[in-house]
């Protein structure tokens, strides 16, 4: 769904003040889009997944024993 230019306009206004008030967290922020920030996503979800498996195994060793 686009944006209608109103929001757009205030979007980028938003931006603009987030860069001027914390220009770090506007960066890191601006990274999420890229390949660096998808890769980092998705190695957490995989050590998430990984921890929830874990965790699902542990339950079922510890009913069985």
């Amino acid at each position: 769904m686009a944006l209608s230019m109103e929001e757009q306009r205030i979007l980028t206004q938003i931006e603009v003040r987030l860069s001027e008030d914390d220009p770090r967290l506007a960066q890191r922020l601006a990274r999420l889009g890229t390949p660096r920030g998808r890769r980092a996503r998705i190695v957490v979800l995989t050590a998430a997944v990984i921890i929830v498996l874990a965790a699902v195994a542990a339950g079922i060793a510890a009913a069985v024993l």
